[in-house]
């Protein structure tokens, strides 16, 4: 047994559904499922917030978005605008400080810099670093351009540039992304596996991202006339925010046909990630550092994927979006449990801080669930309330997210709220806002609300008490008891 503190394989992918990792989910991920059957599948993990980078920076600073400053992903505002503030440490600058060597490849996403040795990463193996794009070069070199044996773009609604929806490739995972990230970090846990120090290796890939590509091989995998789309996909939104159908105009003329290939992509893609992971988790096996290793999997937020009749994320707080896959395996985690518990991305940063014996960042904005992964059955109720923030994508907009259990509340700034029993209705298809019988859960939940708000200094909503702005079910005022009777 290893006296050294453990090590960290973070394994990291973009807009993947918590969902796929679902014993009868129909995408295929035998690297992952094995993961899980050694470590901890907790059910109800979420992103803190609906798009990339509010929710990475989230995920590094155990904060909230309205503290750390990313409201919004960084290359399409200006340079003053969604600006990462960097007065917060970073779990992975804990980790320097004990002496672990640290390499971070794929999507940062986090802010503009592109520096993320100030954040911690000895080894920046990130996409728009020199290394990276040298190997990207060569492996152009070596493979060409590919091209597409299947394809569908977007052109909807008029006016608006083509877009490529989904894709099969004839190039193969390693001439592509996520094999020339996996191929950077395989280089680097080589050199630090023998060494006498800690290290801790972040692998972020940005696939399964739209546009949708996979490789010819693993798009084969998969029976396209044998997928069934989802219970909600033929949702007519009724009773739900005005701007959820608004936005499914993109995908207005796209065929059922289409829908099905577009899932199997999607899947597919998944599937060469499985792979790609499964690279590096034989490499610590071979080495004999899987022992010591604690490994996480997960995403920063999830994809629609045709649900309600939309993808990507953005617009809607469906569970498609904020249910992310998480699974921790490793030294002081259970084998073998999936726990419906609700921890957030952002939770990540104090439980892997005290997973491995490093000082707290000390912000009350997350908690470790550490006592969660050691035991399961006795902790997970502890664990079962979540808040997340969306502050619009390009349009401006405010949403908050509580969950309590099974209830779901969507507090909607620009229109109106949104009440989901997800045990009875999982996908989401009766908005019971306006249930009288469901008003004290609606206080419950926007009472937890008004509570973070104030407990996090979020500024701008604890002072909305001007006239048009009294837009909550329920004000501040909850929290002194006005307005209960």
């Amino acid at each position: 047994m290893s006296t050294r503190r453990p090590n960290i394989l973070f394994l990291m992918a973009d807009q993947m559904q918590g969902r796929v990792l679902e014993p009868e989910h129909p995408c295929r991920t035998p690297v992952f499922d094995a993961l899980a059957a050694r470590g901890v599948r907790i059910q109800r993990a979420y992103a803190p917030s609906a798009t990339c980078s509010p929710s990475r920076a989230s995920l590094m600073t155990g904060l909230l978005p309205h503290t750390h400053g990313v409201l919004e992903v960084t290359h399409v505002v200006d340079e003053d605008q969604c600006v990462l503030r960097e007065r917060f440490p970073h779990w992975a600058q804990r980790l320097r400080a004990l002496g672990y060597r640290t390499g971070y490849f794929g999507k940062w996403h986090v802010e503009r810099s592109g520096e993320l040795e100030r954040f911690g990463w000895e080894v920046n193996g990130a996409t728009e670093s020199p290394w990276f794009r040298e190997h990207a070069r060569q492996v152009r070199e070596q493979y060409g351009e590919g091209e597409y044996l299947l394809s569908r773009s977007y052109t909807l609604p008029p006016g608006y540039r083509k877009g490529l929806f989904y894709g099969v490739t004839t190039l193969p995972p390693a001439a592509r992304r996520m094999g020339i990230i996996t191929d950077l970090a395989y280089r680097f846990l080589e050199s630090v596996l023998d060494g006498p120090d800690p290290w801790c290796c972040f692998v972020s890939v940005p696939e399964p991202h739209d546009p949708f590509v996979c490789g010819e091989e693993a798009f084969r995998r998969y029976d396209v006339d044998a997928v069934e789309l989802p219970p909600n996909f033929d949702d007519a939104l009724e009773g739900r925010p005005n701007i959820y159908r608004k936005a499914a105009r993109a995908w207005a003329d796209v065929s059922e046909r289409e829908h099905r290939e577009a899932a199997v992509c999607y899947w597919a893609s998944i599937t060469e990630i499985d792979e790609q992971f499964g690279r590096l988790l034989e490499l610590l096996e071979v080495r004999g550092a899987i022992e010591n290793t604690i490994v996480v999997l997960t995403s920063d937020h999830g994809e629609l994927l045709g649900a309600h009749g939309l993808y990507c994320k953005n617009f809607s707080a469906f569970e498609e979006v904020y249910h992310i896959p998480m699974v921790l395996a490793g030294p002081g985690v259970a084998v073998g449990e999936a726990v419906s518990a609700r921890v957030g991305l952002h939770d990540l940063a104090p439980t892997l801080l005290e997973l491995v014996g490093a000082e707290p960042i000390g912000e009350p904005e997350s908690r470790s669930f550490a006592p969660l992964l050691t035991d399961p059955k006795g902790q997970a109720d502890r664990f079962q309330t979540g808040y997340a923030e969306y502050f619009g994508g390009r349009y401006r907009l405010t949403q908050r997210v509580i969950w309590e259990g099974d209830w779901k509340l969507v507090w909607n700034g620009f229109d109106f709220d949104e009440l989901y029993h997800l045990a009875e209705d999982p996908w989401e298809l009766h908005n019971r806002i306006d249930d009288p019988a469901c008003d004290p859960v609606v206080r419950r939940l926007m009472r937890r609300a008004w509570q973070i708000i104030r407990d996090t200094g979020d500024h701008s909503l604890w002072n909305s008490h001007y006239p048009p702005l009294r837009v909550a079910p329920y004000g501040p005022g909850i929290l002194h008891g006005e307005g209960t009777d």
